[in-house]
């Protein structure tokens, strides 16, 4: 079973962050919802940063804007992933470049819909 962290995951079902949980989920992913302010999110224990999480994620996919994603980009790193998905508006000149000095492997689209799903449907 492949697994994913999601960044700026959110329990208001109408944000993206939210929607990225439940697409996974119905995909047969390890959901880890990461937010530094839940302790829950769609019945998924979250964590307040990626390090936290207890795995190598398969995929991080990430919500977040692109000042507060550079800065955690390092965390990113040091924790590993096989794809780093960038959805739409996180992305930067600045963003891009770091994650690309850092060596991680980022995918610019949207990971719900690589899943399969629509998010207009979630």
């Amino acid at each position: 079973m492949k697994s994913v962290a999601i960044i700026g995951a959110s329990n208001d079902r109408s944000k993206y962050g939210n929607k990225s949980v439940r697409a996974h989920v119905k995909r047969g992913y390890t959901v880890y919802p990461v937010n530094p302010k839940e302790t829950e999110i769609e019945g998924l224990p979250a964590f307040k940063s990626i390090t936290d999480v207890p795995v190598r994620p398969d995929r991080v996919s990430v919500y977040l804007p692109p000042p507060v994603l550079r800065k955690a980009l390092p965390e990113i790193a040091a924790k590993g992933c096989d794809e780093l998905w960038l959805n739409p508006g996180t992305e930067s000149e600045e963003v891009l470049a770091e994650a690309e000095r850092l060596g991680l492997n980022v995918i610019q689209a949207c990971s719900i819909v690589d899943v399969g799903i629509s998010p207009s449907s979630l």
